[in-house]
């Protein structure tokens, strides 16, 4: 059931893009023919391949780790969650480039944007306990009797957690803006269909030791004598891979309109867009964790007269990987300012988009979760042909 399902998904994706080519190819041949340039386009470039970087701000919805065997932990120390979270910032890398036949307003173009970030802490807690010191008189004269500390109590995180993602577009539009916007202006209306693919790895290890302590015992004119430390120590990890991979029809509308400048040679001019689409695919999430607690007794304190480890408390869980078929809505935009020439164009500004419900983030049940990029951006692009 579930190949073929896997197949229908597939073939549904190949007449998806099978059918918005041929609508634009159709597009293209229906209105080459009454298609007028100036001479002014005539001399404009046919391919413009653009290269870009964005600074962005990443979601981060899933689930902390918070076993109960760590409710324990000393409230002296800052609890564990505050250091779990997935990596906050990614550096992306887009590319795209776009073909606008001579004698025409149809534009038809092809991009990618693609991001990983990794985040690496280990944060260690721990208190400094005095030793135990004990005065006594032995008979003849006073002595001082000093122990000192094998142990503390302390609380340990360790975690690497790594985040990827890619985001494709393939579109077809046309400049239907006429010069709405001013003489140099654009206005594209595209349609196209969108790929993309998330990813996220978390690897979290706890240890903590709450209690430590000294245990002692009074002998005699010696006083209280100490034996040495009673503790419990605690222990759980946590390994959990999920992932979200879809397609879907796509639209957008990316304008621009000069402010300032000398026409086609250089202007400065303020662009804007929007995008929206429908994902279908698939949500993944494979998770398995541990807890262990173990108690220890003090030298002399134990049935056998040492030291004695007993395990008061154990949980493993490799839980089944859980798949679910989904569909994602997509809606972003951008706005900025462009420098532009009459074969290069240098931009600047701030790009959001937006995955609803696109990964599960939870660990013992399934959680819906958006994932988002939002931040500032820079392309370089350069014109060739025409």
């Amino acid at each position: 059931m579930s190949e073929s399902m896997n197949i229908g998904r597939k073939n549904f994706q190949w007449q998806l893009l099978t059918t918005v080519s041929a609508l634009a190819l159709l597009g293209a041949a229906c209105n080459a023919g009454d298609a007028k340039a100036s001479d002014a386009d005539s001399d404009r470039p046919t391919v413009w391949i653009e290269l870009g970087g964005q600074l962005s701000r990443l979601n981060d919805g899933e689930e902390t780790f918070s076993p109960a065997l760590m409710a324990g932990r000393p409230s002296i120390f800052a609890p564990s969650q505050n250091f779990e979270k997935l990596p906050q910032t990614s550096i992306d890398e887009s590319g795209s480039i776009s073909f606008q036949p001579d004698n025409s307003n149809w534009v038809f173009s092809a991009s990618i944007r693609y991001g990983r970030s990794v985040s690496n802490k280990h944060v260690r807690q721990q208190t400094n306990p005095q030793a135990f010191v004990q005065y006594y008189f032995n008979g003849f004269s006073n002595h001082r009797y000093a122990k000192y500390p094998s142990a503390s109590k302390f609380a340990d995180t360790l975690t690497h957690n790594s985040e990827h993602h890619l985001i494709a577009d393939f579109q077809a539009g046309k400049d239907v803006g006429l010069g709405m916007f001013g003489k140099e202006s654009t206005s594209v209306f595209s349609l196209g269909v969108r790929f993309a693919q998330f990813g996220t790895n978390a690897n979290i290890t706890l240890r903590s030791d709450p209690d430590w302590h000294f245990y002692s015992r009074s002998l005699g004119n010696f006083g209280k004598v100490p034996l040495g430390g009673t503790y419990h120590t605690h222990y759980a990890m946590l390994r959990a891979s999920r992932s979200f991979h879809g397609i879907g029809p796509s639209l957008s509308w990316n304008a621009s309109a000069p402010i300032m400048g000398n026409g086609r040679d250089s202007d400065l001019a303020l662009d804007w867009g929007l995008n929206a689409a429908i994902l279908f695919g698939r949500q993944r999430a494979k998770i398995h964790y541990q807890t262990t607690g173990s108690y220890h007794t003090a030298k002399y304190n134990g049935p056998t007269g040492n030291p004695n480890r007993k395990v008061v408390s154990h949980t493993s869980a490799n839980l089944p990987t859980r798949v679910r078929t989904v569909v994602v809505p997509n809606i972003g935009g951008f706005a900025g300012l462009s420098f532009r020439y009459s074969n290069a164009k240098v931009s600047f500004g701030y790009r959001a988009d937006l995955f609803f419900h696109a990964m599960d983030g939870g660990i013992e049940t399934r959680k819906s979760e958006d994932v988002g990029f939002y931040g500032p951006f820079a392309n370089l692009s350069i014109g060739i042909g025409g």
